[in-house]
């Protein structure tokens, strides 16, 4: 769509406008949650975090993801992940196989997760 398409169309639809800024606040919210995890939490806390707000959107407790994903999605080396996976595996809340991590405890997940995951994040 072209931006003077979207403008006109704003501009007409109090309704899409309204959406629009809803969405908007909530990207800002979760960009600063993320920041704030991001600053202050331990690997695996925001391991937890990374790992529920992708169940949250795949809907399933299986998760195609690789070590070298997750590495790159929490900006942290290979090793940091492998070591934040055996732990949350240790402790009964995920299982891997190869290129897979499947959730089996999302509740003490969230526990985990230490507070840097919230309602906000999937809503």
């Amino acid at each position: 769509m072209r931006a003077n398409d979207l403008r006109n169309a704003i501009e007409k639809s109090r309704t899409l406008h309204h959406s629009l800024l809803r969405y908007a606040q909530a990207f800002l919210n979760q960009t600063t949650k993320t920041a704030v995890a991001n600053g202050r939490s331990k690997i695996e806390e925001r391991l937890a975090r990374w790992l529920l707000m992708a169940h949250d959107r795949v809907g399933s407790p299986e998760l195609p993801l690789t070590h070298e994903f997750l590495a790159m999605m929490l900006g942290v080396r290979r090793p940091g992940v492998t070591v934040a996976v055996q732990h949350l595996e240790r402790d009964g809340v995920i299982a891997r196989q190869r290129g897979r991590i499947v959730i089996c405890n999302r509740e003490k997940l969230e526990k985990l997760s230490n507070g840097t995951y919230a309602a906000a994040e999937y809503s």
